[in-house]
């Protein structure tokens, strides 16, 4: 197994807390996705995707229909941009923090004061680049007949680097750049896409004593709590 196996099973990224905030995180993406794709699945990849994802977090049809609508809605319509911000918590732990905002200058304000006051510093764009690999993932559904092996090497030359199982599901990693053709291999060749997601996966993990980690861990959640952030990723060691 590689390291996306292991860093997945050492611990699975952080998920949303309520159901609310999952729903929330879904309708800015597929707003962003409707807007720079369109609102037709069949036509959108993205949204295609996104859709599925919405649906495997029992996603309200109404709360997705409002979103679609919101990007297509010249009054409605909020104009999301996707910014990332990276930066050092407590004991030098890498962080980085994914938002989809319609006021930048409020995001990075409250991400810097986040930072600021629980003991870390924010650092610009880029700077964390060397620490992190930006991965996509897929989770598909298993067949009984299905060769992990043989499926792996069936997907190499489509940018994939790593599958494996998890429970009920295949996890299946790649470059980031291959996700558009990831995604087409795999409905072109009647894969049960359950979900996809992109990943950052630390190159290296920082070991910390139980009191480091709960300082690291209070930056993070307070990050979290902002409604404005959609994924945090970090690189300290979990036991």
């Amino acid at each position: 197994m590689g390291r996306a196996f292991e860093y997945r099973k050492a611990t699975k990224m952080k998920r949303w807390s309520t159901m609310a905030k999952t729903f929330t995180k879904l309708g800015k993406e597929i707003t962003i996705a409707v807007k720079s794709g369109g609102p037709e699945p069949d036509l959108n990849p993205r949204l295609r995707i996104l859709l599925k994802n919405a649906k495997a977090a029992s996603m309200p049809k109404e709360t997705i229909d409002r979103a679609i609508k919101k990007a297509i809605s010249k009054d409605e319509g909020s104009d999301y941009k996707e910014m990332i911000y990276e930066g050092y918590g407590p004991h030098g732990i890498a962080v980085v923090v994914e938002t989809a905002t319609d006021n930048t200058t409020r995001t990075v304000g409250n991400v810097r004061s986040y930072f600021n006051r629980n003991g870390g510093s924010l650092g610009t764009t880029g700077s964390l680049a060397f620490i992190f690999d930006r991965k996509c993932v897929f989770k598909v559904t298993p067949t009984p007949d299905m060769d992990l092996e043989s499926l792996e090497f069936e997907l190499i030359d489509f940018g994939v680097d790593e599958v494996f199982a998890e429970e009920n599901e295949v996890i299946i990693y790649g470059e980031f750049e291959s996700f558009n053709l990831i995604q087409k291999h795999l409905e072109e060749n009647a894969f049960e896409i359950i979900s996809a997601d992109f990943e950052r996966i630390p190159n290296d993990t920082k070991k910390v004593t139980d009191e480091q980690r709960e300082q690291v861990e209070k930056l993070i959640r307070k990050i979290e709590e902002d409604e404005d952030v959609q994924n945090v990723y970090h690189n300290m060691h979990e036991e």
